[in-house]
């Protein structure tokens, strides 16, 4: 049986300006009261004017060569910017996808020309990317996707559909997975690829699917005789599902699989505090370990994602106890603490507690389901 090797990451004390630097535009946008801070902001909160703020700082594309709009910062840099905007709350949906995976997957399979035409665009916070992974007939069983794409003069004619794509309705662009060769059913990973669909293509629809508060982040995407033209295929012809794995662990390791509730986990913290409940003070504090203990981890895999090394079962350990972490703050602060939830309330802890309820179920079902990446886990562990 395999062991999991995660490295332990030292914080350079260089990075402490960074984190009051990053804290300090925070702040002055909450008092400003241009951004309002929720929980699952990296999913609902979208904002294009804080988007562009962030750009302006060089936050966007932070890794990335400057050549191609990057700040060439390290990893460990990135963590942590994005780390104070989740803890904060603040409205990073808009980016957060093309920042996250789509930038990254241009810069390792992209040709030259679609990193010098994508990447500038992500960086400076113009264009926006969804994903496109899961199909309505699927399930959990990515492998059975059918959307095809058919060679055809200079392009593809893409037909089928992709479901809980976040965002989609207000990105400019998806990296869709889909078939280019028939299903082989002794191999059904082969025969996949990766294509870019301009969103705003003619016979691309995009239906929202609204969750229990109203709101509207998924969507379904259907493709009808939608041509993709031949420089929008990402990567090898038939190398789509290894590609897709390899953004699967930028996807399911940082921050945001254990940040989604922070914001209520800080505000259930203050109200403590100011009550003086020590017993309630000392059930948060096995939430604080555990959290420092997922963030160490989380840590760890952007290390090893920086340096090249694979990390697809640890990513997808870190997304299971990550969001699993999330879901439950919500119950437990409901059993140490009397709150009211209210999505419309002006008391913090009543609103966060309100957003985390009626979020949470979709926590362990974004990003791979808790029963396919523990079957990812155990697979890898005992293969390995």
């Amino acid at each position: 049986m395999k062991a999991l090797q995660i490295p332990v990451v030292e914080l350079p004390k260089e990075t402490e300006e960074l984190r009051r630097e990053i804290r300090k535009f925070i702040n002055e946008e909450i008092k400003s009261g241009s951004i309002v801070p929720s929980c699952d902001s990296w999913l609902c909160g979208y904002s294009v004017e804080f988007t562009k703020k962030l750009a302006e700082r060089g936050w966007i594309g932070m890794t990335w060569p400057r050549e191609y709009g990057g700040g060439e910062r390290s990893s460990i840099e990135r963590y942590i910017v994005i780390e104070e905007l989740l803890a904060a709350g603040a409205p990073v949906a808009a980016h957060w996808i093309a920042d996250r995976q789509s930038g990254p997957l241009f810069l390792k399979f992209g040709t030259e020309n679609q990193k010098q035409f994508f990447l500038p665009k992500i960086a400076n916070g113009d264009i926006y990317f969804s994903i496109g992974l899961s199909e309505p007939n699927a399930g959990s069983d990515l492998a059975a996707i059918q959307s095809r794409a058919v060679k055809v003069e200079n392009g593809w004619i893409l037909n089928g559909s992709k479901i809980w794509t976040s965002g989609a309705h207000l990105a400019h662009y998806m990296i869709t997975l889909c078939r280019t060769e028939p299903m082989d059913p002794q191999n059904r990973h082969a025969g996949m690829s990766q294509l870019v669909v301009d969103l705003a293509a003619p016979g691309v629809t995009i239906r929202p699917i609204h969750l229990m508060t109203g709101e509207h982040h998924f969507n379904e995407v259907f493709f009808e005789d939608v041509f993709i033209p031949d420089d929008m295929v990402v990567g090898a012809l038939g190398n789509g599902w290894k590609q897709s794995m390899a953004e699967l662990a930028y996807e399911r390791s940082g921050p945001e699989r254990i940040l989604s509730t922070y914001p209520l986990l800080n505000e259930l913290t203050n109200v403590l505090i100011e009550k003086g409940d020590i017993k309630g003070l000392n059930e948060v504090s096995s939430l604080i370990s555990r959290l420092w203990t997922l963030r160490n981890m989380s840590l760890g895999i952007a290390q090893m994602l920086e340096q090249g090394i694979p990390s697809n079962i640890i990513a997808s350990l870190v997304k299971d106890m990550g969001t699993k972490f999330e879901q439950e703050m919500a119950e437990i602060t409901r059993l140490i603490i009397n709150v009211a939830p209210s999505t419309t309330s002006t008391n913090l802890l009543e609103r966060f507690m309100g957003q985390s309820i009626l979020q949470s179920p979709g926590f362990t079902l974004r990003g791979g389901t808790t029963e396919i990446l523990r079957g990812i886990i155990a697979k890898g562990v005992i293969q390995g």
